[in-house]
Formats: structure tokens, C-alpha cells, sequence
């Protein structure tokens, strides 16, 4: 049987009074979604719209689940009780269940699987209990990165990264038609004057781009760091630190970048 259980992901759970609610006014995407019963992807921005954390969020009944990088639940918990101020809300892990993935939707209905929300190339996931102690991290990594999809602290980075640069609007990390939230003002106003100057991709390498990367894989020989958007429209070779690199950049995010506006 093919392993499925992302061993690096882990579940926050938020159980009380109107968590969705509670979400809404903090997170960059539209918690309403939940209750049609699909995940969706977001993340807790500082002030000035830059990424701290990004999750997916699971509607659980009245509960939310926030799928998120294991090495970071407690931080991101820590940051979401001290939003709750005296709100009945309970937030804590979940050890019950685990994040599992596959690359195709095609076996073991049974187990509900849902398309990722940020791109249907991704495959599908589902929350289910541990089964076994294999995992399939090194293969969602590889398949992830294949199309083009940076996650997590090590490639989109703390308060490093504006949100829509990490292509937040192109991955269905972004709402606009929601209400306020923490760095919606700064994420708003680059939308509406169209000037995402630079984009969060992955680059093919052959060497290590040292500072210029956010993160090198070099048994993948990739990379993933800022690049301007001028360079990814021209198609060309850029250079990281001191090794050379080609950005990867899918249909989806090509569409994006030919239509917005010189920087």
C-alpha cells in the first residue's frame, strides 16, 4: 500500500463560539467556504501583508481544523490564542488525525478526499487517523515543487515574503470580497494597482544559490527564491548568489504575470 500520511503536517484544532467567525477577521481568505465543506487555503499576515504562516483550513462540524507545518503548530496556536483574547474558544493540536495526500483522485473513495484548493494539479487530501508509520513527505515535496508551488517557512519565510507575491491570488490563497483582516490594507491596494513586482517560484539550480534562496533542494536540483517578474516574463537565465538559475514557470502562474502591468 502507498503511503499517504504527510508526517510534517499537523492539525490545530479551534473548537467554541463561532470559530469561522473568529477566523474571518484574521486569516486572508474567506472562512464561509468552510461551510460548504471543502478546505481552503490562507494565511496570517503581519501588518504590512507579509506572510507568517500558511495553512489550510478544515471545516470539522462547528470546529475548524488548521492543517499546518508540524514544527510550527505551536507558534501559530500560540499567536491564534492571543487573537482570541476572551472569546470561548479552544485552540489546541489534534493527535486523533493526520494529514494524508495522493497525486490523484482516483483510489479509495471511501476516504473523501478533496482536491487541493490551491491548485487541482496538486492532487487531493484528507484528514484520517494514522494507520501506519510510513509517510509520503519526500513525494509530495517532489510533486509539489514539480508544479511550481512554494509552502511553508522555509520557502515562503516569516514576515519575508508580501502575500500576493507568493502568488496567493493565482492559488486561491486570497479573498477580496471579505471583510478586514490582519494586512489586508497593504494586500488589497497591490491588487488594485496591479504592482506584484517580484514572485516567489522554483528554479532549476546546479548549485548552491547560498542567501539569494529562500530554500535548495540540491537532490531535486531546485530552489526557491524571489525573482522579478521583468526576468520571468523575459524567460531567461538569472543568477542566485553566484550559481545560475532557471525559473519554473507553470501555465498558471504565466497567465498571471502577462497580464498585470510593468513594475
Amino acid at each position: 500500500m502507498t503511503a499517504t500520511r504527510l508526517a510534517a503536517r499537523t492539525l490545530i484544532r479551534l473548537s467554541g463560539e463561532d470559530v469561522a467567525g473568529f477566523l474571518q477577521g484574521l486569516v486572508t481568505n474567506d472562512t464561509r467556504i468552510l461551510a460548504e465543506g471543502r478546505p481552503v487555503w490562507a494565511a496570517l499576515l503581519t501588518a504590512q501583508g507579509k506572510a507568517q504562516w500558511d495553512f489550510l483550513l478544515w471545516p470539522d462540524g462547528a470546529d475548524v481544523l488548521v492543517d499546518c507545518e508540524a514544527t510550527q503548530a505551536d507558534a501559530l496556536a500560540k499567536r491564534l490564542t492571543m487573537y482570541r483574547l476572551r472569546r470561548p474558544i479552544t485552540i489546541a493540536r489534534d493527535e486523533t488525525l493526520a494529514v494524508h495526500w495522493r497525486p490523484d483522485m482516483s483510489e479509495e473513495p471511501e476516504t473523501r478526499p478533496f482536491a487541493d484548493p490551491r491548485l487541482p494539479g496538486l492532487g487531493c487530501r484528507w484528514l484520517a487517523p494514522v494507520i501506519d508509520n510510513e509517510t509520503a513527505d519526500l513525494a509530495w515535496r517532489t510533486w509539489r515543487l514539480g508544479h511550481g508551488v512554494p509552502e511553508g517557512i522555509d520557502e515562503i519565510g516569516a514576515d519575508k515574503t508580501l502575500w500576493l507575491e507568493a502568488n496567493a491570488i493565482e492559488l486561491n490563497g486570497v479573498s477580496f470580497t471579505k471583510g478586514c483582516y490582519v494586512g489586508q490594507e497593504n494586500t488589497a491596494r497591490m491588487n488594485w494597482r496591479q504592482k506584484v513586482n517580484r514572485r516567489l517560484v522554483v528554479c532549476e539550480v546546479e548549485a548552491d544559490p547560498g542567501e539569494a534562496a529562500r530554500a535548495w533542494y540540491p537532490d531535486l536540483g531546485l530552489a526557491v527564491a524571489p525573482v522579478r517578474v521583468e526576468h520571468l516574463r523575459a524567460g531567461t537565465v538569472v543568477t542566485l548568489g553566484s550559481a545560475g538559475a532557471r525559473p519554473i514557470v507553470p501555465a498558471w502562474l504565466a497567465a498571471a504575470i502577462t497580464e498585470e502591468q510593468p513594475a
